[in-house]
């Protein structure tokens, strides 16, 4: 007899349908996979088996062939187990086969009949739902992720009898109710008003939450750098129901969801060690590629602290990303894409031992200042948009008398204020959310600078030397910056504030 049961298999954080056809025929006993199934895949007739023998079911002598279809894509991972489990028991005539036709199935199955939890579960039912599937029947664990979609039912089992007696209208399984959360109305985590002094500083970040700019803070140990980074996240406005879809389903692929599984509003804060690899910062990984940090950071914050110290391939790995908010993995079987629209702070010293701002205190050769720094390329800083100077904080400075300036709420609903216009200019603009996502196009027609303004920036190139792109970046800068202020047009204090944030542009960097 032959069985159909529809799953969906993953590739990125997308997911495509799968049709599990087990045929039981007479023959010599066997069991077999077909349709490219990889190891984990291959091994689920072991777990199956035992797993139908402990559940109390008795399978006929047959010889057993299953086929995931299509048959030329690569099948991975344990998320096969409950639909051949479903499907032998259809061909066995212990199931009929009407119970599955609207529904999908996947989860790893244990030994003993358990069901266990898979990574991408929410991939995997948007992946059913795309297919026209009313249903989905998972391990009771990923219940709660996948319920956070609309228009499908999910239904969370504990183990293989469990699904068993649910087709079989024996003890139907209550679909999961979608969690009820709103959108986070606090950004959360350390305050900005607890930074003393460093008032440029946190001007800077101000800009860069306001339009999504990349960051990098420059200047000697304890002068404040990491503390000022840590608090980006919580002056950045909240996700938007499609951006937390974006990061839970990220996150659900690469098995980083809480355990509870649910949905995920708070933007992400990546602060990877600098001994990272390159596959572990941008992704990758056999045999199925996964997400890297740069990913995870997605729609969130990316933070490399003491920068030059990364290894010179994971940070070159980083420009493609900075520039298209994608990361494209291309091996044998095919490519893999993964979103990584970040932003990016990163934190360093101006030389090996961090002193060369204080008068004779730095005991660095020349020499070694320029080998330090050509650790990070002239590339991958043309492609950050500010560059700070952080100085330390005089002594006196750092008594506490209390909060010091604005609070992190207070500069939130600056930016919130500036994000507004960004989305309601951008509005019939596909995949622009702020400033930082213009491309050449949006700058012409948004950015467009007067006279004197423009001479102003003509001076500056000049001058300083500016690369094309980092001058289209000035301007997406100054826009940003007249955007806090509530400007329709840019002008000059707004392009000065942006230039003097090229820091890195006009001292000898290499």
């Amino acid at each position: 007899m032959l069985a159909t049961v529809h799953s969906a298999g993953l590739r990125g954080i997308d997911s495509y349908p799968v049709r599990v056809e087990v045929s039981l025929t007479p023959g010599i006993p066997c069991f077999t996979i077909v349709g490219l199934p990889q190891g984990a895949v291959r091994e689920s007739r072991e777990r199956v088996l035992s797993a139908l023998r402990l559940s109390g079911y008795t399978l006929p002598p047959r010889r057993i062939t299953v086929n995931l279809a299509p048959a030329d894509v690569r099948k991975e991972g344990s998320g096969f187990d409950l639909p051949v489990a479903v499907g032998l028991l259809i061909g066995a005539g212990l199931l009929k086969a009407e119970s599955v036709e609207d529904v999908a199935f996947f989860g790893e199955v244990s030994l003993d009949g358990r069901l266990r939890a898979v990574s991408g579960a929410l991939s995997l039912a948007e992946g059913c739902r795309r297919a026209s599937r009313g249903a989905v029947v998972l391990p009771k664990v990923n219940a709660g992720e996948a319920a956070s979609l609309e228009r499908i039912e999910v239904y969370g089992a504990g183990t293989l009898q469990e699904v068993v007696d649910h087709l079989a209208g024996r003890c139907p399984l209550l679909p999961t109710p979608a969690a009820t959360r709103g959108v986070e109305e606090g950004g959360g985590g350390p305050d900005l008003n607890e930074v003393q002094g460093q008032l440029g500083a946190k001007r800077a970040l101000e800009v860069a939450a306001a339009g999504g700019h990349n960051l990098v803070f420059l200047g000697p140990p304890g002068a404040g750098k990491t503390m000022l980074a840590r608090r980006l996240a919580g002056i950045l406005p909240p996700l938007s129901s499609e951006e937390s879809l974006e990061v839970t389903k990220i996150h659900s692929v690469a098995g980083r969801l809480p355990g509870d599984g649910e949905r995920l509003w708070s933007r992400p804060f990546r602060a990877p060690h600098h001994t990272v690899s390159e596959a572990g910062l941008v992704g990758g990984g056999s045999p199925r590629p996964t997400p890297g940090e740069v990913s995870l950071a997605h729609r969130g914050v990316l933070f490399l602290d003491e920068l030059p110290e990364f290894r010179r391939g994971a940070l070159e790995a980083l420009r493609q990303p900075l520039e298209s908010g994608v990361v494209s993995l291309s091996r044998v079987s095919g490519t893999v894409r993964f979103p990584a629209a970040f932003a990016l702070v990163a934190a360093m010293n101006p030389c090996p031992c961090g002193f060369s701002d204080h008068d004779g205190a730095c005991v660095c050769e020349p020499h070694q200042v320029r080998r330090y720094r050509s650790r990070v390329s002239g590339p991958l800083l043309d492609r950050i948009d500010l560059h700070v100077p952080v100085t330390r904080v005089p002594v006196q400075d750092l008594e506490y008398r209390g909060p010091v300036g604005p609070s992190s709420a207070e500069v939130r609903m600056r930016v919130l204020a500036a994000r507004e216009r960004q989305r309601a200019r951008f509005r019939a603009s596909s995949g622009i959310r702020c400033n930082s996502d213009m491309g050449p196009a949006q700058i012409r027609e948004v950015c467009r600078p007067s006279k004197a303004v423009a001479a102003l920036l003509r001076r500056a190139i000049e001058r300083i030397g500016l690369s094309a792109r980092a001058y289209h970046r000035v301007l997406k800068v100054a826009r940003t910056i007249a955007d806090l202020e509530g400007a329709t047009e840019i002008e000059g204090h707004h392009a000065a504030e942006a230039i003097q944030y090229r820091g890195m542009d006009r001292m000898s960097w290499m």
